[in-house]
């Protein structure tokens, strides 16, 4: 027994031992780790003080602060930034639907300030200001080497005001100018027609009223035609879209989906993971979904893209889309500013990250530039057929209900193609819907 404890005891001891010589070197690691960020932060406060007093001008501290906060945060991806309280409200109002500005969604790549889209209807868009664009000054003045706030805050002024920006675009050869006057933003997140017999649902952004005007919209416009019965799809327009609310992108993915993963976000530890499921009920009745998307759908457009592209529910149509698959989290801070921070990644029911790699259609169709004047004159000539002959014969084969109907169709494929001249996409989206209601129909 006294050998037994003996042993015990020695066992302990070296159980002891052999946690000291494992535990030893990393609490010391630890420790020293926390001297150095210590040592840090001494240095950060030497810097303050230094710039506070001997600066060659007098600077508030407040805004030192903030700026060393701001540059703390854009450091680390182009989405992380601080709000001012100012910023803020803006920030949160504008998820309500309405603000003042110029009416596009920046990103910063490389130093430059990239559109990711304008917004439908606003100056920005009626100016001519395209996805893709760089805009490289404002009212002269370099953005080069300012943080993107501080460039969003040099585009930003009075309703009615005017600014000129520089801009820089794939295809021309020179930088060149762009008057906007400063409007304020009502944004109608959804808007509804009907094409033929195709309702079209073009979604500009994802803010509170975004589920909600979808709804409406495709309810009136199948009421107008006469019931689900009557139409032949839904063409779901996100091009141009620059995201906006995660919980909205989930409810317009459920909106069209039975059942299944929607999105499903992975932060930094493993159970911060959270999965989105969609459930029962499809507002379009099953009948066959066109999605279009391009360089300008970004964020909350991409999941609802790639969710329906992963059930196969939709045909996903036009280019790749811009590929921002994190997530933000805005966290209200003291003084009622807020601090915007990447906390996720989001991924498609089928596991596959979106960012910086975009959505890839299902069927790439490129939207064509406006051919020159003369191109059109030469298109615009019209065209002879045997009808058309002198003293043609008639066609003896058909009634004249028979006939009726050939030349109704007939005028639906014409508007089709003038659609085509308008916005190529949008007419080969309705062409695919034609199609497959012609395939079911067989």
């Amino acid at each position: 027994m006294k050998k037994f404890v003996i042993a015990a005891l020695s066992g302990s001891l070296a159980g002891i031992i052999a946690t000291s010589q494992v535990a030893g070197p990393l609490v010391a690691q630890e420790a020293k780790k926390n001297a150095s960020v210590y040592e840090q932060l001494d240095l950060f406060g030497d810097i303050f003080e230094r710039i506070r007093i001997q600066y060659v001008e007098e600077v508030e501290a407040g805004e030192l602060i903030e700026a060393a906060i701001d540059g703390m945060l854009t450091s680390l991806d182009p989405h992380s930034s601080y709000l001012s309280p100012n910023d803020a409200e803006q920030m949160r109002v504008q998820t309500r639907g309405e603000f003042g500005g110029l009416g596009i969604e920046v990103t910063q790549e490389e130093g430059f300030v990239k559109v990711v889209s304008p917004m439908d209807g606003t100056p920005a868009d009626e100016a001519g200001v395209e996805a893709g664009d760089f805009i490289t000054h404002v009212d002269g003045e370099s953005l080069l080497g300012l943080t993107l706030d501080k460039a969003v805050d040099l585009m930003r002024g009075p309703v009615g005001s005017e600014i000129v920006i520089t801009v820089v675009r794939e295809g021309e050869q020179e930088p060149f100018d762009v008057s906007i006057i400063r409007d304020t933003i009502k944004l109608t997140a959804v808007r509804a027609r009907t094409e033929g017999t195709s309702v079209v649902l073009r979604v500009t952004t994802f803010n509170d009223q975004t589920f909600a005007n979808l709804e409406e919209g495709l309810m009136e416009q199948v009421e107008e035609a006469g019931g689900m019965d009557k139409i032949n799809g839904v063409v779901l327009d996100l091009r141009n879209n620059p995201g906006g609310l995660l919980t909205q992108a989930i409810k317009v993915s459920d909106a069209f989906l039975e059942e299944g993963e929607i999105v499903s976000t992975r932060g930094r530890n493993p159970e911060d993971g959270e999965r989105f499921n969609a459930g029962d009920g499809d507002l379009a009745d099953g009948k066959p979904i066109v999605v279009l998307i391009n360089g300008g759908s970004a964020s909350a457009s991409e999941i609802v893209a790639g969710a329906l592209q992963d059930h196969r529910r939709a045909i996903v149509v036009g280019t790749k889309s811009f590929g921002k698959g994190s997530v933000q989290t805005v966290m209200p801070l003291r003084g009622d500013g807020a601090m915007r921070l990447t906390t996720a990644r989001y991924y498609t029911p089928s596991g596959r990250s979106i960012q910086a790699l975009g959505v890839s259609p299902d069927i790439i169709v490129e939207q064509p530039r406006r051919a020159p004047a003369e191109e059109e004159e030469e298109n615009d000539r019209p065209s002879r057929s045997e009808a058309d002959l002198r003293g043609s014969l008639n066609n003896d084969s058909l009634t004249e209900d028979e006939i009726r109907q050939i030349e109704e169709d007939r005028a639906k494929a014409e508007a089709t193609a003038e659609l085509r001249e308008q916005d190529y996409q949008m007419a080969y989206a309705i062409d695919i819907l034609k199609g497959l209601s012609a395939f079911g129909n067989e």
